[in-house]
């Protein structure tokens, strides 16, 4: 039957209502999202704007015994002005939860494991792994044991904290809101957790130990001594002598016959994702008057750290009475913790001591476990993890006399082992830091620190009177035998701790010859030292690259401190850079494609700036060089190696070429070294990244620094809301610097926390920046205000004197009792 003939006139009648129908449907889901959006961005908007604190007139506080001043700089920094200690402490407490309440609640949280709780059952691995550590309990117990004065200061700090907390209860920060709850009352052992949680951010080593133990059993001794150095002719400790007056280069680190001089021209292991540079460390330095363009010592550090929003400092400025100290302080703890006084400054980097030791338990049937003198039972202590939506999570923790059983931590560890670990010793704990603010001189400097607990830090130092210096700080142990690189059999006492290094015996140097100090992770004791410090120290080209510059025959302005916190030289990114140059030229086999980045690679300066090929050639080659060399050793596992001084044992195998490390099908290093690049330019990955066309492959594209609200950037709803995406963080951005390699650290969420310079000519011309802003509340001015400078490596002056802070101060408050 023929199919009726539809006129032109008719045929849009008839379709006509199914795409009004569509029309109709896609303009509602328009028309609601939109509406959705405008309540959710009015709803943000006006909580947000809401829950911001009050920075003008005056607050009525309680707790105070007389009025407190708070004048706010133009970064937002307070500078609070007191009658005495503890009302000095209530209104650091105060006005720190004013700008980063949520972030305290998020710190003591994540030190408890107690963020499942609001956080949801993703949560729920990191909650067991502190759990585990015992971090509650071992706060508990330093606390327990404090004197009266520091009990006292803490308690003050305390009462400020809770007094803002019920200040701000009906208008609190919007992740609270958010997340729909409300933060319980401070507490002593909180602020404590929160001194925990840098300790256990700066001692790593008891992962590494366990990652090393199954490396070296599958390599043997020779191949894993090769992975694993702890000294390189590059090291330059403190109190060693200048390297033209110290050693000459070991005859195993001489470059063989054949090999371009120019070469004498990482950290985790391996790429955005594997990142054979990607540890953080931290650079600090002091330079006497003779090597200065201002006539007195100029002091720097920047620490390197995790970057997050808010910043994991808090800027501040702290006087009562003869107590005036201006510097960056955490939140949720007292005190200044790096900065200046009217006096001195100190500056600090982590030493990476070995204060942590994993021993293998020997447990029998009956749930015992073996001692020097006989069979125990372990205490056990039953934990509840409570998990957001979903039902509890028990977890039974076992503590031996080394302590607690941490094998849950390792997946696929069948043995029983302990961790023993400085913190869980009140006395190797405990933090000194009002003693260090009120020292004026060398001598109480170093008595400060001499009683500093958590983690172990190289502290540089400088005076009003020309004085600097350098002094290893902390507690760490002495063993009856071995040095804690590997677990160790717990059954005996023959790797029992003994005691700690005397504090007189630990690194130390007081006005150089040279006029010199500086630190960057690197080996820190010299030749013939008698102890045990570190089992694994940072490479050393940081340190090296900072003497280098400084022993110059140029003095130093403050701006210049600052460019060298921003240098982006890496030594051996351009060793390596001219060793795969090299081969490429020599190999029998080099693909075209290796050749052609051999050519981009050629004549290379070694900095790594943002739009630099040859950063990106030489850095992807080398992190498939290490997977061509240690995959067909150690199969899946080769990902396990994770040395922070790998980069000291790659250049030891790039000089020597021992045999052991060439590959099967490989003639010699030159055509394994061209392969390597071969496949870095040919990689499926790197492509896509980098485009088709290697010679635009700028190093930012590869080289990236990511910063995100840890909600407000990973919920996409609030993502739709507008404006909230610049908001809420700056975002993925190129950066230039080789992770820990270059002195300018970047990594794609570590960098430098803040970046200090202490002018002693004039105090009032030190500088400091943190990265984001001092506030934690989203649509404060203070939330994002210091990333540019902190990007583009400019930075702000830090008022110190009253006449100077008084000038500077944009909002004032008095806190009144």
């Amino acid at each position: 039957m023929a199919t009726p003939f539809l006129s032109s006139s008719q045929t849009p009648t008839r379709r006509s209502k199914p795409l009004k129908i569509v029309g109709f449907s896609l303009l509602s889901l328009a028309l609601v999202l939109a509406i959705s959006a405008a309540i959710g961005g009015y709803w943000f908007y006006s909580t947000a704007k809401a829950a911001l604190p009050q920075l003008d007139g005056t607050i009525q506080a309680v707790g105070l015994s007389a009025p407190v001043t708070v004048l706010r700089d133009p970064q937002g920094m307070p500078h609070i002005t007191a009658a005495n200690i503890d009302d000095m402490l209530f209104a650091q407490g105060y006005v720190t939860a004013q700008d980063r309440l949520w972030q305290m609640d998020m710190n003591r949280r994540f030190g408890r494991g107690e963020l499942a709780e609001i956080l949801g059952p993703s949560l729920v691995k990191l909650d067991k792994r502190h759990r585990i550590l015992r971090i509650t309990e071992t706060a508990e117990k330093l606390v327990s044991t404090l004197s009266q004065s520091e009990r006292e200061h803490l308690d003050a700090y305390v009462k400020g904290v809770n007094t803002l907390i019920d200040h701000q209860r009906g208008h609190l920060p919007i992740e609270f809101r958010l997340l729909r709850y409300t933060p319980r009352p401070w507490t002593v052992e909180d602020s404590v957790i929160v001194g925990i949680n840098i300790s256990e951010s700066l001692s790593t080593t008891f992962p590494t130990e366990h990652s090393r133990e199954s490396v070296a059993a599958k390599l043997g001794p020779e191949l894993a001594s090769d992975l694993y150095p702890l000294t390189s002719w590059r090291d330059r400790p403190p109190s060693a002598l200048p390297r033209d007056q110290q050693f000459t280069i070991p005859p195993d680190e001489i470059p063989p016959p054949g090999t371009d001089e120019s070469v004498l021209h990482s950290q985790n292991i391996f790429g955005a994702d594997l990142c054979d540079s990607c540890f953080a460390g931290s650079n600090n330095w002091v330079i006497s008057a003779d090597h200065t363009t201002t006539g007195k010592p100029l002091l720097s550090n920047d620490m390197h750290l995790d970057h997050s929003i808010p910043n994991v400092w808090y800027e501040v400025h702290l006087q009562a009475g003869d107590y005036d100290v201006a510097g960056v302080s955490f939140p949720g703890f007292p005190f200044v913790i790096v900065g200046h006084n009217r006096r001195i400054a100190w500056g600090m980097t982590n030493v990476m001591p070995d204060v942590q030791d994993l021993f293998i338990e020997n447990f029998n049937d009956s749930g015992e476990y073996q001692t020097p003198t006989g069979w125990q039972k372990p205490e056990h202590h039953p934990e509840t993890i409570k998990v957001k939506g979903e039902p509890d999570v028990p977890l039974d923790v076992l503590v031996t006399r080394h302590g607690p059983i941490v094998s849950e931590l390792f997946p696929g560890e069948t043995r029983k082992l302990a961790l023993q670990w400085t913190i869980y010793d009140p006395q190797a704990l405990d933090f000194h830091f009002y003693e260090l603010g009120l020292a004026n001189n060398w001598q109480e400097f170093r008595a400060a620190v001499s009683h500093f607990g958590g983690a172990t830090q190289n502290a540089v130092y400088a005076d009003v009177d020309g004085n600097i210096g350098y002094q290893t700080a902390g507690f760490i142990p002495i063993r009856k035998s071995g040095d804690g690189a590997l677990p160790v059999p717990g059954n005996d006492d023959s790797h029992d701790w003994i005691g700690y290094i005397p504090f007189e015996k630990l690194p130390s140097v007081y006005n150089p010859p040279t006029g010199i100090l500086a630190t960057a992770n690197g080996r820190i004791t010299p030749d013939g030292y008698p102890y045990s410090l570190a089992t694994e120290w940072g490479a050393p080209y940081r340190t090296e690259r900072i003497y280098r510059m400084l022993e110059s025959s140029k003095k130093f302005s403050p701006a210049d401190m600052l460019a060298l916190q921003m240098d982006d030289y890496s030594e051996f990114d351009r060793l390596c850079a001219d060793k795969f140059v090299y081969a490429v030229d020599h190999a029998r086999n080099a693909t075209s494609a290796a050749k052609q980045a051999a050519d981009l690679m050629r004549g290379w300066d070694g900095h790594t700036k943002i739009d630099s090929v040859a950063t990106t050639l030489s850095v992807l080659s080398r992190r498939n060089l290490w997977e061509m060399m240690l995959q067909p050793k150690l199969g899946a596992q080769w990902k396990d190696y994770a040395w922070f001084n790998s980069s000291t044992a790659l250049e030891k195998i790039l000089m020597n070429r021992p045999q052991r490390w060439l590959p099967a099908g490989y003639s010699d290093f030159d055509d394994l070294l061209a392969a390597a690049v071969n496949a870095a330019v040919t990689d499926k990955t790197n492509l896509r990244t980098g485009g088709s066309d290697m010679s635009k492959w700028q190093w930012g594209k590869f080289s990236r620094v990511d910063i995100q609200h840890p909600i407000f950037g990973q919920v996409t709803l609030l993502n739709s809301i507008p404006r909230l995406r610049e908001l809420v963080g700056p975002g993925n951005l190129p950066q230039a610097g080789d992770g820990s390699l270059t002195v300018k650290a970047a990594g794609k969420t570590f960098g430098a926390s803040e970046r200090m310079t202490v002018n002693f000519a004039d105090l009032d011309s030190s500088t400091l920046n943190i990265v984001a802003g001092e506030s934690g509340q989203v649509l404060s001015e203070h939330y994002l205000d210091q990333w540019p400078e902190w990007y583009d490596g400019t930075t702000f002056i830090l008022p110190f004197s009253t006449k100077n802070v008084n000038a500077a101060a944009v909002h004032r408050l008095t806190l009144q009792p």
